[in-house]
């Protein structure tokens, strides 16, 4: 059997970009963790909130940047959190932020900023400007562990 590794898709608008995240979505389930990596306005939001599309979240999924995470009720839970204003990752462990995993999917926005923290099993998806247009997206989705695997191979055959 092949070992699956990274795939990438290309997104032209914000509206692509949210059906990734929806068909992203609909791969989820309690205990995932996806960690979405990007610069400022490369599109993480918008995949976050197919994201919640795909789990069947309802009510709009929003940027959690001033109080850290949302949560939003559908098939599973969807803990959408956001690093960006972290200063201490010794936060996120008083927070009790990896507990969430077990309750629903979490999704965290600005990885980077608690790496030494992050657990090892999941999916990190790096967007990045693409080159046919201001709105144009280039999504790598890149499995760490068996379930992150489970989850690209989900991404690749739909």
């Amino acid at each position: 059997m092949e070992e699956v590794t990274a795939i990438e898709r290309a997104s032209l608008s914000e509206e692509e970009t949210r059906q990734l995240g929806e068909q992203l979505g609909q791969a989820l389930r309690r205990g995932d963790i996806v960690l979405l990596s990007g610069e400022l306005g490369s599109g993480k939001t918008c995949l976050a909130q197919g994201i919640g599309r795909g789990l069947g979240c309802r009510g709009q999924v929003n940027s959690p940047s001033f109080v850290l995470m949302n949560e939003y009720a559908g098939r599973e839970t969807l803990y959408h959190v956001d690093l960006y204003r972290i200063e201490d990752v010794e936060e996120l462990d008083e927070l009790g932020l990896w507990d969430y995993a077990e309750k629903g999917v979490l999704v965290i926005e600005w990885p980077e900023r608690g790496a030494e923290l992050l657990p090892g099993d999941g999916l990190v998806v790096e967007l990045r400007p693409g080159e046919r247009g201001p709105k144009s997206r280039l999504l790598r989705f890149t499995p760490r562990g068996p379930r992150g695997r489970e989850v690209v191979e989900a991404m690749g055959a739909a």
